[in-house]
């Protein structure tokens, strides 16, 4: 039994599995790139028409009642068509700077039932049919399986749920905001004295208390970042207790290290009642992740593209209850030093009824597994056949996005 299985087991330490990436903190993996990727995944079904705003198309108006105040005012004007929404303000300088953009009218492959569930496994999945249930891997593991020498500590899967994304043979760790392992002084005497003379476990034991002391430094460390971390000036509104802005201060200790990708997901997308008021606390919470990964990121930051990804968008028409319904064309936002930012991607198909896809939805002009492609693509070099067969089966990458700097 080696030591990762009896500690996430919980033998002895009652040792949650969540916490058991972390159990061989300086075992640091190279990889065969500098550059990082973080994934995002809006759980949901994001409006991209109300994040990325195409007031320029005066079918908007007409479809979007009262989901239209303010359009422009309160939002930043983002190229004389598309305004940002307002609860997205603080990205705004980001926008500015050349380090957050979108990509519009976008999907996956996924069609007409939209389901949730269906429509997100399609969307880690990252293929062009829903995945079944031996072949639940994700695009983000078989992208580490083409790059020799991956070792789990080159990718993390951060949250409390398992990520389709990051399923599949390629080493990956796990962490949980709520995983801890700690030893008291008493339970360590009691390991050793219990496991003494025990051939199978006194190695292991051994293990876990050195595990442990280590957690504890690197626990300190962290906490000392994260310290520095919020002391920067553009994280004077964020609340650094937020289960989020724990989240993303977690991915940018790690990814100044070794750790090269990182993914997790963010809730509460799904707006189907008083859009007005549910979704600007969505985007809060995207906007103070974003913000947490730029402050604790630092200089990586120049090297790093966060990409963030919706299952589908939502319907062009508002519905009687202020908000609006299971769609299918949607947006996908980007962020990072690493990314050409101040753009709006992809080509806007209009919002009046003809060129609506099924006269209710968005249309999407583009497959959103091309974005997440050519970001691969710029960041790590991967050839265009493998992004095309291995990573996304059945992608057309298309032109290229020219998505990263």
């Amino acid at each position: 039994m080696d030591r990762r299985h009896f500690l996430s087991s919980g033998l002895a330490l009652g040792c949650s599995a969540a916490a058991s990436p972390l159990l061989a903190p300086m075992a640091l993996a190279s990889a065969p790139w500098d550059a990082r990727l973080v994934v995002i995944i809006l759980r949901g079904g994001m409006d991209g028409i109300d994040v990325i705003r195409p007031y320029g198309d005066q079918a908007f108006y007409r479809t979007r009642g009262d989901l239209t105040r303010d359009a422009v005012e309160d939002g930043g004007d983002l190229g004389g068509f598309f305004a940002l929404h307002p609860a997205l303000m603080s990205l705004y300088p980001l926008w500015q700077a050349g380090e957050f953009g979108a990509m519009h009218a976008v999907s996956t492959p996924y069609r007409d039932k939209r389901s949730h569930f269906d429509g997100q496994d399609m969307l880690e999945a990252g293929t062009d049919q829903l995945p079944g249930p031996r072949g639940r891997d994700g695009w983000l593991n078989r992208m580490l399986q083409t790059v020799p020498g991956v070792e789990s500590e080159t990718t993390f899967a951060i949250g409390r749920e398992d990520l389709i994304v990051t399923s599949g043979d390629a080493p990956i760790s796990r962490w949980s905001p709520d995983a801890q392992l700690s030893l008291s002084p008493q339970a360590r005497t009691l390991l050793e004295l219990v496991y003494e003379n025990d051939p199978l476990f006194h190695a292991a034991s051994s293990d876990a208390i050195a595990i442990a002391e280590q957690l504890k430094i690197d626990s300190e460390a962290e906490t000392s970042a994260s310290e520095m971390m919020m002391s920067d000036p553009m994280m004077e509104q964020i609340k650094p207790n937020s289960g989020h802005v724990k989240v993303a201060r977690f991915a940018a200790n790690r990814l100044r290290g070794s750790t090269r990708v990182a993914a997790f997901s963010l809730n509460g997308w799904d707006t189907h009642f008083n859009q007005a008021k549910s979704l600007p606390r969505a985007l809060s919470r995207l906007s103070d992740t974003i913000l947490t990964l730029k402050a604790g990121l630092g200089p990586v930051w120049d090297k790093t593209a966060v990409l963030a990804l919706t299952e589908f968008g939502r319907t062009a028409k508002q519905n009687g209850t202020g908000g609006t319904d299971h769609g299918t064309g949607g947006a996908m936002l980007f962020a990072g030093g690493a990314v050409r930012g101040g753009q709006i991607l992809g080509d806007w198909p209009g919002l009046n009824l003809p060129d609506l896809y099924a006269g209710r939805d968005l249309m999407p002009t583009r497959d959103v597994r091309a974005g997440a492609a050519w970001a691969m693509r710029g960041l790590f070099g991967l050839d265009r056949a493998v992004l095309e067969d291995a990573i996304f089966p059945g992608l057309d990458l298309g032109p290229d996005l020219k998505l990263i700097a």
